[in-house]
């Protein structure tokens, strides 16, 4: 791709602001409910106000090493200095995420099921995001990646009520089997109808007519993932949730009852999109659950799902309407959002660039982001918020080589500009060198004094992939949606 753009400083899209957690956090909330949590697990933050210890566990590629990842203070956010300092020079995958509830329901890595390998854990730098202010590191899942403890301690089994939320992305999905946390069977297999009871979040319609295209929160109960007794949707307004941060809500009391709930984390109230019977079906009335936990996976690890955790519990017995409102709004109060942009014109870690396109009469042209490709579309004062963050760009350290740079995308948290066969991608990072490798652009002296280049770090035979880059001031509006001409300017 042989036309050069421009890197222009600008934030074309509008932050989240700041805000911080309530005093009372998730599992006090359902603790003081009559509904305490027997699972609660997070990247992110405590979900104790009195919570202290470990997060999860980092496993570092360069000497096997280990270490802990905990809290700044009590009930606080997760120390991701800690983690950047463990993990400088190499990589790291998560290695354990650990139950802050007193039952240990500690998640490793999920080993081999009946339906897919055993998993490998999710890169520890693949998502970071923002919380309470602080930088943290959510959980990307880029299929055959999972997490399980099997007979875990307290999580209900043989039609006990239970409940479960966790906070996910509308962003970050397939319709591959399947993204789920929640309860599912001891041995790794598909052991009958209601054997689980888990939070299922993708575009996967098990049961058509499903309305819209997605993604659903579903009750992943075996052998289907149900929008309602009769497992497909019953509710046409219910088209799916595809904002950033999702909250993700399941409830089930064992017998006779489920409800699907789901919401913007980073704003507003729950909507109830199903309440009523147990599936029609024979073997859910009443449930018969296990009592493991799983994470990124289906029952019997059908592991071919994407998505992003954040945080997630579980409780002992069915949650009042009105613990769930307010475990909603204390997860608002969090703030979840993009990495905290920086301003300045260089290539700083942390800034936020737009690529402008610098062929004689493209200029009000940017590269952004379209149905996973790079594209170039005009700059204009009527562009939309949307297309503003598409075409807003996150400068981060090289994710295959510290001293060079990789941009990843401003409304994607976790997805990052990648080049491969030849085009330039928006693509979730899934922690493999390959990838590493084709997200990393290193700045080069110009072959003119007109402005400094960058090239990837690997570069197809017979492509170009050089950058040209510049100091200037961004428009006041972002792109709108257009196609360039055969001749125009390309990436």
């Amino acid at each position: 791709m042989g036309a050069t753009a421009t890197l222009v400083l600008g934030l074309l899209a509008g932050g989240t602001g700041t805000s911080h957690a309530a005093a009372s956090l998730p599992c006090d909330i359902y603790g003081a409910a009559g509904t305490p949590c027997v699972a609660a697990h997070s990247t992110t933050r405590a979900l104790y106000a009195s919570f202290n210890g470990p997060l999860y566990q980092l496993k570092r590629a360069s000497d096997g090493a280990v270490t802990d990842v905990g809290t700044l203070t009590a009930g606080g956010y997760a120390d991701a200095a800690r983690q950047d300092s463990f993990c400088a020079g190499t990589t790291c995958v998560i290695n354990v995420i650990y139950d802050q509830s007193p039952r240990h329901n500690h998640m490793p890595i999920e080993p081999a099921g009946t339906a897919g390998p055993a998993n490998s854990g999710v890169p520890a730098d693949a998502l970071p995001v923002t919380a309470g202010g602080h930088q943290v590191y959510g959980a990307s899942f880029s299929g055959r990646m999972g997490y399980r403890h099997t007979a875990a301690s307290g999580v209900a089994v043989n039609g006990r009520p239970e409940g479960m939320y966790m906070v996910t992305s509308g962003t970050h999905v397939n319709g591959l089997c399947c993204f789920d946390y929640g309860n599912a069977e001891v041995r790794i297999a598909d052991t009958g109808n209601g054997h689980m009871d888990a939070i299922n979040f993708g575009t996967e319609c098990w049961f058509p007519p499903c309305s819209g295209s997605g993604p659903w929160v579903q009750a992943d109960l075996e052998n289907g993932l149900f929008q309602s007794d009769s497992g497909y949707s019953k509710n046409p307004s219910n088209t799916g949730n595809s904002a950033p941060f999702v909250t993700a809500l399941l409830k089930n009391n064992g017998q006779n009852y489920f409800a699907i709930k789901d919401g913007n984390a980073q704003s507003g109230r729950l909507t109830t999109q199903y309440a009523g019977p147990e599936p029609s079906r024979p073997g859910y009335s009443p449930m018969h659950q296990e009592g493991s936990i799983v994470l990124g996976t289906g029952g019997d690890n059908s592991n071919g799902s994407i998505g992003s955790f954040f945080e997630g519990v579980m409780t002992s017995g069915l949650p009042t309407d009105a613990a769930d409102d307010a475990v909603q709004a204390n997860v608002v109060s969090v703030g979840y959002g993009a990495p905290s942009p920086v301003a300045g014109g260089t290539l700083g870690a942390g800034s936020t660039m737009s690529l402008r396109a610098t062929t004689p009469g493209y200029t009000d042209r940017y590269v952004r982001h379209q149905a996973n490709s790079a594209v170039t579309s005009v700059v204009s004062s009527g562009s939309s918020a949307l297309d503003k963050g598409d075409a807003s760009w996150i400068v981060r350290r090289g994710l295959a080589n510290a001293s060079c740079v990789s941009f990843e995308s401003r409304n994607y948290p976790g997805d990052f500009l990648r080049h491969y066969n030849y085009q330039l991608l928006r693509q979730p990072m899934d922690g493999t060198a390959v990838f590493r490798a084709d997200a990393t652009f290193c700045p080069r002296p110009a072959r003119t004094a007109r402005a400094p280049r960058s090239r990837p770090t690997t570069t197809p035979t017979g492509s170009s992939a050089t950058t040209r880059t510049r100091s200037t001031s961004p428009p006041t509006e972002g792109p709108t949606p257009s196609t360039a001409p055969p001749h125009g300017p390309t990436t």
